[in-house]
């Protein structure tokens, strides 16, 4: 049986984590009698937790609001996920500064063995610019496997792992945040080649590769990522001639959206991409200079039926006969 305080500490646990327990349900939880439980209660209420219960044969209680804030009970699980958050929010504007502060909080609350994960986790961590327009739901990370990239980073050791069901071995370097997605920046030491390896497509292996003495890329990592994601990491990628300068449609874009190669004094290339055509074809109008689809052809038909339906919605409709 636990002494009564840290019994306290899981039963306020066990009230945030459902929105109600019975008596009984709590008593077996935490092995004591129901009498425990409602003396507990009454502690929990005494020290300003605004606990409620619902009398009778269907009696539950459960944690209302108001009252203080009761200590914020997470797991290793839930802890790294936050703090993975907070650290993806540094990089956005408008909420870094605060963002900054909780994770300082929460890094001041974790026992040590946590601490040392989560600054595993965060000094492995970059963010790249923000584009938040797609319709494409986001794709699911596993926290265990960020935290074991983590680590892998920290300690020089490499990654073994099925990506896209192809197997590899590589020397990881950096997690980079980017476009709602995680990518791995690594090295592949046989082809003496860098790759941007978005973490939801990895199947980590055990055990994980050999130790390895990392070399100092001569490049931005968070600006690799953006530019080969750019021109390979997309579900649609396209390459479009523009009737402009390289300055001029460099001054236009989000960094998120591609690449711009000069051509000549007034023509550019753009190397953009998207996780659809229409979403590609959202940021090539707002671009608002003329363009030539080099391709995808896909892209081009989707223009034309975007073109024909713009058209036929600027047509004026007649007045109606009275």
């Amino acid at each position: 049986m636990l002494e009564t305080s840290a019994r306290l500490l899981a039963l306020l646990g066990l009230l945030q984590s459902s929105a109600g327990w019975t008596g009984a349900d709590l008593a077996t939880r935490l092995d004591v009698s129901e009498r425990t439980v409602r003396n507990d209660m009454t502690k929990l209420r005494e020290l300003g937790y605004p606990v409620e219960s619902v009398r009778g044969p269907g009696g539950r209680y459960r944690l209302g609001s108001g009252g203080k804030l009761p200590p914020l009970l997470l797991d290793d699980e839930e802890a790294l996920a936050v703090a993975v958050g907070l650290r993806a929010a540094t990089g956005i504007t408008g909420v870094a500064e605060t963002s900054a502060r909780a994770l300082g909080k929460l890094e001041q609350v974790l026992p040590d063995h946590l601490r040392r994960k989560l600054a595993a986790v965060v000094d492995a961590m970059d963010a790249g610019p923000v584009n938040t327009d797609s319709n494409v739901p986001d794709p699911d990370v596993d926290a265990g496997t960020l935290q074991a990239l983590a680590t892998a980073i920290r300690d020089h050791v490499g990654v073994r792992a099925d990506y896209r069901d192809e197997p590899i071995e590589v020397e990881p370097y950096r997690l980079i945040a980017w476009q709602r997605r995680w990518y791995l920046v690594a090295r592949d030491p046989r082809a003496d080649a860098w790759l941007p390896l978005r973490v939801d497509w990895l199947r980590l292996k055990i055990p994980g590769g050999r130790p390895f003495r990392p070399s100092d890329p001569s490049f931005d990592l968070t600006e690799f990522v953006v530019r080969e994601v750019a021109r390979t990491g997309w579900a649609v990628h396209a390459r479009l001639i523009i009737a402009a300068s390289a300055e001029e449609v460099i001054s236009r874009i989000n960094p998120a959206v591609g690449t711009v190669e000069p051509i000549s004094p007034d023509r550019s290339v753009l190397v953009t991409g998207g996780d659809s055509l229409e979403v590609v074809a959202v940021w090539i109008g707002m671009l608002g200079l003329d363009f030539t689809v080099e391709s995808p052809p896909e892209l081009v038909d989707h223009l034309r039926v975007l073109a024909e339906r713009y058209a036929a919605a600027s047509t004026i409709a007649p007045n109606p006969v009275s």
